[in-house]
């Protein structure tokens, strides 16, 4: 099956000014996901960002919240982050496949796309937009991930799945931001 840009919607979860400094790679994980969070806004796929107990781990980076082009954010207490997101996401019915980058993968993300699709949502795992503190960690997330059945992905092969044709303004926008 197809990820449709008119059947997609994607969650950056906790990208957190005091969580972000203790994952693992970083920079490229922030890297990466802004050139997905550039290519979703080319698309015009909505992004739902999460933040976890804002007042002890800080707002999302300043890379992040610019890239998803955001004006609020989902406020969450528990792990996973369905329960909250629940309440401003498109239904299943309507936008079956949810993309979803962040960290920590073995916590708030697998989580997250656990409760999604538990709640009749595809999870899209993009596994280069992910990251945890230990290297162990993230591996065992993408393990458990696919044997949920959540798809894995990475930046580049969502963003020209969504596209699906080459020879547009788009995908030669989109071409230039995965350089």
């Amino acid at each position: 099956m197809f990820i449709t840009k008119d059947k997609a919607f994607a969650v950056a979860v906790d990208y957190q000014e005091r969580l972000m400094p203790a994952i693992r790679n970083n920079e490229e994980i922030t890297e990466m996901s802004v050139k997905l969070l550039n290519g979703l806004k080319m698309l015009n796929v909505d992004v739902f960002v999460t933040q976890q107990y804002t007042k002890g781990l800080g707002a999302t980076i300043p890379e992040i919240w610019e890239a998803a082009s955001v004006t609020e954010h989902v406020e969450k207490i528990a792990f996973g982050a369905y329960g909250d997101l629940a309440k401003v996401i498109p239904p299943s019915t309507d936008k079956p496949f949810a993309i979803i980058m962040g960290v920590e993968a073995h916590i708030c993300v697998m989580q997250t796309a656990l409760g999604l699709k538990e709640a009749g949502y595809q999870p899209v795992l993009v596994t280069d937009c992910i990251g945890s503190r230990k290297k162990a960690d993230l591996k065992t997330a993408i393990e458990r991930a696919k044997q949920e059945g959540i798809i894995p992905a990475t930046c580049e092969s969502v963003l020209f799945e969504l596209l699906h044709e080459a020879g547009t303004d788009t995908f030669r926008a989109i071409s230039r931001l995965v350089k």
